[in-house]
């Protein structure tokens, strides 16, 4: 009985850490007076997200420790830091775990985060808040709906947030400036890279990125422009309007390919004898790096990434010609 109590007890604490350092993240970030907000948001979502599941395990009596395979002898022995402590998974190591409670796209917006944590705590990173809000903001909702299907609604942390306000609204030289900032060399190759490997659905996901478009609205009548964020039926006029402009938005974030990745698709859909050689022959032959094509494009001017155009003409090419690749 008292074990059970304990296990429950740690459970418990493991919870309110976990929503403490979730909360001082998303506080610090609404913070104006703070500078080093994505760097330190991060940090502290990776330690929410690590209690979390810590807990999850806890509850499911999951054995969270890492074991020390030189001294284990046939016995499973804990690995124990030097003042004896045991050392328990990291958020990576919890994430791969097959017992996980969490979605792909939820995992991918944290593994995500965590190789932005080791690009960044090595080097200066420069602006991060604007460029990569999105997949902030995608954690952030992830961790509520999370704690909140775990551990029940008591736990949910959305009723102490609320949107952050601002003094101004973005003149033509501000948005020119957000939109024309450029990452360190590194952080955009990190982030080009990442998204490469993902799926055109598991990009586009809101559990890995959440995006909103936000316009200014005119009122008609009084009680209608209360609220920041106005919802609209589908089939409005505005709506209409806002889905053009979205699809703009949609078309700029185009999911990348190497071409390695492109030779194992291809490999995946039964070509296996389609070869890097072979996807170097086609490029070339149709001169299918040239800009006014647009089927791809260098990343920090270093690697070239394909876009999906490309990847439909080599399957395209592929059935054509199925008994070379076949």
């Amino acid at each position: 009985m008292s074990r059970m109590r304990t296990c429950g007890s740690v459970k418990i604490q493991l919870i309110k850490k976990s929503r403490e350092a979730a909360l001082s993240a998303v506080q610090i970030f609404n913070n104006p007076n703070i500078l080093f907000k994505s760097e330190t948001y991060i940090v502290l979502m990776i330690i929410a997200w690590t209690y979390l599941l810590h807990a999850y395990f806890k509850d499911k009596h999951i054995d969270y420790r890492y074991i020390d395979k030189n001294k284990s002898m046939g016995k499973r022995k804990f690995y124990q830091v030097r003042d004896g402590d045991y050392l328990y998974w990291d958020l990576s190591k919890c994430l791969n775990f097959e017992q996980c409670p969490l979605s792909n796209d939820c995992k991918n917006n944290l593994k995500f985060l965590i190789g932005l944590r080791n690009k960044i705590e090595h080097k200066m990173a420069g602006e991060l808040d604007d460029a990569l809000s999105a997949r902030f903001q995608a954690c952030c909702l992830n961790y509520n709906k999370y704690i909140t299907e775990i551990f029940g609604e008591k736990y949910a942390i959305d009723k102490y947030l609320s949107f952050s306000l601002q003094f101004s609204k973005l003149n033509k030289e501000q948005r020119e400036l957000i939109e024309d900032y450029k990452l360190p060399e590194t952080i955009e190759t990190y982030i080009k890279t990442f998204d490469a490997g993902l799926t055109e659905e598991e990009f586009n996901s809101e559990e890995y990125a959440t995006r909103y478009l936000f316009v200014p609205k005119t009122a008609n009548r009084p009680g209608q422009a209360d609220r920041v964020i106005e919802f609209v039926k589908e089939d409005s006029e505005l709506a209409v309007g806002l889905n053009k402009e979205y699809v703009l938005i949609k078309e700029a974030e185009k999911t990348k390919y190497l071409a390695g990745q492109i030779v194992k698709l291809m490999k995946e859909k039964g070509f296996s004898k389609f070869s890097m050689h072979k996807h170097t022959e086609l490029w070339k032959k149709c001169d299918a790096k040239n800009p006014k094509y647009g089927n791809g494009g260098l990343v920090a001017g270093k690697h070239w990434y394909w876009y999906k155009k490309w990847v439909d003409f080599v399957e395209k090419h592929c059935n054509e010609n199925k008994e070379i690749y076949c």
